[in-house]
């Protein structure tokens, strides 16, 4: 299965946000763009263009799509009642890989998308293991009998720490390594320093 296969950190240095965990401490030392130039590319002034396009491009590494499934899902998204920005970060919200990761079984999405392509989870009582699947209110997501003795699952408490602030559309037994989708999330579940109408605009050209 494809995927971003670039040092995270470097690519969080490029868009000035940091797409994973780990990537928070970097940012404190070195804000700028990577590469020799980097310093003075990141006084240079923004086209509206560029503002676009490095939306696009961090939400798109945020949450660990390529750029034709990401062109796909906002397409869907245009074609669906409402507001093409904030459905397009609901699909992404709604996303397995995402659910694992919101629900705190794992340290970050792209830790979340491994658990999902080992297939450790059943979704409904079927084995699931497709990260880009979207889940919807009423699907419940539990970890497989077999997955029980996995190290990685007897450590989740220290490996993976429960959120402070759960979802309010999810609902998770930590106890079970199981979680419920109880409703749709909202604009506010999602990062809130997204600026989704740069993302709308760009595939508006």
């Amino acid at each position: 299965m494809a995927r971003e296969s670039r040092p995270i950190v470097k690519l969080s240095r490029r868009e000035g946000y940091a797409l994973h965990p780990k990537a928070h401490k970097a940012l404190v030392k070195r804000s700028g763009p990577p590469g020799q130039r980097g310093n003075y590319m990141g006084r240079q002034k923004s086209s509206q263009y560029s503002l676009q396009l490095r939306e696009k491009q961090k939400v798109k590494r945020l949450y660990g799509l390529l750029e034709r499934q990401f062109a796909k899902l906002m397409e869907e998204a245009s074609r669906t009642r409402g507001q093409s920005g904030a459905t397009l970060l609901e699909f992404l919200e709604r996303r397995l890989d995402n659910v694992l990761y919101r629900a705190g079984f794992a340290p970050s999405r792209s830790a979340a998308r491994q658990l999902a392509t080992h297939g450790h989870f059943f979704l409904n009582g079927k084995r699931v293991d497709i990260p880009s699947i979207r889940l919807k209110a009423t699907d419940k997501l539990e970890l497989r009998s077999a997955s029980k003795s996995n190290e990685y699952f007897k450590q989740l408490d220290e490996l993976s720490p429960a959120p402070a602030n759960l979802p309010g559309w999810l609902k998770v037994n930590r106890k079970l390594v199981s979680v419920e989708v109880t409703g749709t999330p909202a604009r506010d579940d999602a990062e809130p320093d997204i600026k989704e109408q740069l993302i709308v605009e760009y595939y508006s050209r």
